[in-house]
This record gives structure tokens, C-alpha cells and sequence, in this order.
């Protein structure tokens, strides 16, 4: 099955510093290219996978769980760390779920971790009820291009399988259960207004992860896409001083021209 335009995976090889950025549910790394690419331009080691069943059509989503999209995370972290001395990873949505389960599981061998509207639980009455409909109504309405900025969209799915979404849910349940293992770094954007997420979700991994660094950043002028919103510029500043505050060793110079770095990130992607 064909990718969408705009859903290639990204990879650039750069110094010893690397990140993993972890993309949401029902969306692709379009999401996150504008972000990885900025970090490339800065002499970072860059891994942004497709998770599998995204970037296509929902109906592959519909025979994917989350185990796959965490095994395709997990491969790559060990790739990366392979290549790099020190290793952060990031994730919005979703991929802030997948974040934390990685760094619950690895330890040390992650020097830290960036969450942008990270979920925690799927919400309302409907999801109670996944178990029994999923069986008998396939899809739900889509959530993608949650975005403030006018002309900005996001490349994702505009209908939500609902096996998928169950095993979302089931995710997550697993991930709250392992926060307490969660000790590293760690900076966690959220927005004001998120039609997807809501701020209690963000709230409740503040309070169960046993980091003692932490930095906690309200985005003011973004929805639940912020890497493709308004305040995107600062998750991507925000985030580069993250890591070189805990790697210095990653902020020697910056490469000239981030358009450059994304033509040759494009060629080594997929």
C-alpha cells in the first residue's frame, strides 16, 4: 500500500546526540517533520518512523495494536542508540504515550524525554463501550488537524478504526501503570485548548512519573497539533535546549540550511 504524500518516514544522520520522535494516533510523521527537521539542522542524529497502519488508509490501521506501533519504536531506539552516545526521544499525542513506555522500559539508556500534548486515557462514555462496538461499527469520526493556524493541516485519517482505538485505550492503560518507572529528564508541553487531549491528562503524568527534572511549558495559541500550530517555533527551541542543556556535547555549530538537510533526510527516509 502506497504512503501518503507527506507521510515518509525521516531519518539524517548526524553527531553522537540522537532523537527519536514518536508521531500520534491516526497521524504520520508529517506531523512531526517541521520539528525533526529543525533538530537535523542542528547536528542531531534524527529517527522519525511511520508507525505501522498509519500513513496509508485507516482500514490497515484496523488490523495493527499497539504493540506493533510500540515494537516499530522500540526497533528504532535500538538503532539509534547503536550509532549515538546519548539518545533523547519525543512524541506528540500518542507518540507522548509511546515516549513514556520507552522510557519506563530503557532506563538510562534514554538521556531524556519531550512530550507535546501527550494522551493518557481515552475519554468519555464511548470508551467503554469500544469493546462491545468495534465489533459492529468499524470507524468513528477522525481527530486530525486539531490546529489553530489557519492553512495549516495535518496528513492523518479522517475516520478513527475502532480496533484501533481500542487498543489505544488499552495502551494507555498499560502506560499509566508504568510511570512510576519513568525517571529521566523531562520537558512536557501542553496547550491551553486541545479538542483531543484534554490538560488533565498532562496533569496526571506530572503527578506519577518519578522525574524530579522536569519543566512544564503551557502553549497559549496552539491546539493539540502544536508541532504544526502557532507556538511550534518554541517546542522546537524549547526542546534543542533541553538537550543540549543535559548533552552539551550536541551544540557545537549548526549545519547551514535546514532546507538542504530535509532534501537529503528525504533520501535516506523510508
Amino acid at each position: 500500500m502506497s504512503v501518503l504524500p507527506g507521510a515518509e518516514p525521516y531519518r539524517h544522520e548526524g553527531g553522537k546526540v540522537g532523537v527519536l520522535l514518536c508521531h500520534g494516533f491516526t497521524g504520520s510523521p508529517q506531523s512531526l517533520r517541521p520539528w525533526a527537521e529543525y533538530l537535523a539542522g542542528h547536528g542531531l542524529t534524527v529517527s522519525l518512523p511511520l508507525l505501522p497502519g498509519h500513513g496509508t488508509r485507516w482500514q490497515d490501521m484496523q488490523v495493527t495494536t499497539w504493540h506493533d506501533w510500540y515494537a516499530e519504536v522500540d526497533r528504532e531506539l535500538r538503532e539509534l542508540s547503536a550509532r549515538c552516545e546519548r539518545v533523547f526521544v519525543m512524541g506528540l499525542s500518542m507518540g507522548g504515550a509511546l515516549t513514556l513506555r520507552l522510557a519506563a522500559r530503557h532506563g538510562d539508556a534514554i538521556s531524556g524525554i519531550v512530550l507535546v500534548n501527550p494522551g493518557n486515557k481515552v475519554h468519555g462514555l464511548a470508551a467503554y463501550a469500544l469493546p462491545v462496538v468495534r465489533h459492529f461499527v468499524p470507524t468513528t469520526k477522525g481527530i486530525a488537524s486539531d490546529i489553530a493556524k489557519p492553512g495549516n493541516d495535518e496528513v492523518g485519517y479522517d475516520r478513527v478504526p475502532l480496533h484501533a482505538a481500542h487498543s489505544l485505550r488499552r495502551l494507555f492503560q498499560v502506560v499509566d501503570g508504568e510511570l512510576p518507572q519513568v525517571t529521566q529528564p523531562m520537558l512536557l508541553l501542553h496547550s491551553a485548548q486541545d479538542h483531543v487531549v484534554p490538560p488533565a491528562d498532562s496533569a496526571r503524568i506530572l503527578s506519577r512519573v518519578s522525574s524530579t527534572d522536569v519543566k512544564e511549558i503551557v502553549l497559549e495559541q496552539s491546539y493539540h497539533v502544536a508541532t504544526l500550530d502557532h507556538d511550534a517555533e518554541r517546542i522546537f527551541e524549547e526542546s534543542w535546549a533541553f538537550v543540549t542543556r543535559l548533552a552539551p556535547e550536541a551544540a557545537p555549530e549548526p549545519t547551514d540550511g535546514i532546507g538542504a538537510i530535509g532534501e537529503k533526510g528525504l533520501a535516506s527516509g523510508g
